[in-house]
């Protein structure tokens, strides 16, 4: 096993580990994770080579990059100690390659490309025989500082700590893949589309892998299925928004639909369909098997959470049996079925119920679900006997949050527990709480 320091994003802390925990799951990759802390961007592991330390952060989003290690002490002098007692045997390999050096720094000031150079050149004891190339180097070789910023909120002079190491591989993230996927640079998108950075988390939570079909059965605008066809899954959604799923209303002119953003990324031949149709009363075929479930389900504040049904049952038979043309209302292609509203309660017991029946063992539900920030009224998470809960991931707003919850599908031999929605009445009541201002 070798040293490797792992270079972490400052985005979203609390969801970095269980991030690379489940790459390390879907390449097969042992590693120990124990050591990360949220308030710092570094992280030493153990790891058996530099293949599975490429494979651990090659799509990751929550990372920057994956270094050998080399040397690391509490001061520019103690690195250079450190280094001294290691170097020998690790730079052997390449010691003729082309090669540059790089200083990233953590929280600190800008330097002068002569300070730059003064540390650079301060490793010149390594002796490497190969020629400097600063436009294609076989190696990169990085020293990392982090420092404190003081109360004048500007950083200290001298690093806090530091390491040297090779650079192995960089992240997804590191090529640009956040920035790439960014809401504004879609064709088509809408008030409640999902960003881009948690849209490409959530997917590595929910291990979507080339050649998987991922549903997700609140597609609205369709974040999490582009982010999906990114990283190779066949993507396919519903929705009960008719309009959602295409574009607006058909006299509107220049009208952009999900298939445009697909289209826009290079994506369009991972894009199956999408259906209008209500989850509750879904019109999959029962023996139907998906990889992958992946969704943001609406909350009734900007979005009405709704299902086909009414509460005026009389009204609603006189509207279906209603002669149009001498054809039943109901039967024909411009009908458009009552709605009435839903709790969201009554949706995520549907959701995994239905993740249960249509998951393979092994297979990942994932969806985001509200919270109210009330310590006097905590939240109950919904669980199914048949899927196990590992991940409660928490993004916190003003006054609420929403949870990224990760489901995995276990055999007949796993008896999980289950809370039903009748368990979790009067206590997950975040829309009239919302209203009420959270009172």
């Amino acid at each position: 096993m070798k040293e490797y320091l792992i270079y972490l994003a400052n985005a979203h802390p609390n969801f970095r580990k269980a991030e690379l925990e489940s790459l390390a799951t879907l390449n097969n990759v042992r590693v120990d994770l124990s050591s990360h802390d949220e308030s710092s961007p570094f992280m030493i592991v153990q790891l058996e080579d530099d293949d599975a330390a490429r494979k651990l952060v090659d799509r990751a989003v929550l990372t920057r990059g994956i270094y050998e290690l080399w040397g690391k002490g509490n001061t520019l002098e103690e690195l250079h100690s450190d280094v001294k007692t290691r170097y020998k045997a690790l730079r052997e390999p390449y010691m003729n390659s082309t090669f540059k050096f790089q200083v990233l720094d953590f929280q600190g000031a800008r330097k002068s490309k002569r300070r730059h150079l003064q540390i650079i050149d301060s490793f010149m004891y390594l002796q490497f025989k190969g020629k400097v190339s600063l436009e294609n180097p076989q190696q990169i070789f990085t020293i990392l500082q982090t420092y404190t910023i003081d109360k004048d909120l500007c950083p200290r002079k001298e690093p806090d700590y530091c390491w040297f190491g090779r650079q192995v591989h960089l992240s997804a993230r590191s090529r640009g893949v956040v920035d790439e996927y960014e809401i504004a640079k879609r064709p088509y998108y809408g008030t409640t589309t999902f960003e881009s950075e948690l849209s490409l988390v959530t997917c590595n939570l929910a291990l979507v892998q080339k050649g998987q079909l991922v549903l997700d059965p609140f597609v609205g605008t369709g974040s999490f299925l582009l982010a999906s066809g990114y990283f190779g899954g066949y993507t396919y959604g519903s929705d009960i928004d008719f309009l959602a799923l295409k574009g607006g209303k058909p006299e509107q002119k220049c009208i952009k639909r999900l298939k445009d953003n697909f289209e826009h990324y290079g994506t369009e031949n991972k894009f199956g369909d999408v259906l209008c149709m209500d989850f509750t009363n879904n019109a999959l075929r029962k023996n139907l098997k998906i990889d992958t479930i992946i969704c943001d389900p609406p909350y009734g504040i900007r979005e009405g959470l709704r299902v086909c049904g009414t509460n005026d049952i009389a009204s609603a038979e006189l509207t279906m049996n209603k002669i149009i043309c001498g054809e039943k209302a109901f039967l024909r292609k411009d009908y458009v079925p009552p709605k009435k509203t839903c709790s969201l309660d009554f949706m995520l017991d549907d959701l995994l119920k239905f993740a249960n029946e249509r998951l393979p063992i092994g297979g990942r539900l994932c969806f985001w679900m509200p919270a109210a920030d009330n310590e006097d009224i905590p939240t109950l998470i919904p669980q199914h006997e048949g899927l196990e809960l590992i991940h409660i991931l928490v993004q916190h707003f003003n006054m609420w949050s929403r949870r990224l919850l990760v489901y995995v599908k276990r055999d007949s031999s796993y008896q999980g527990i289950t809370v039903t929605r009748d368990q979790r009445k009067h206590k997950n009541n975040f829309r009239e709480q919302y209203f009420n201002r959270f009172k």
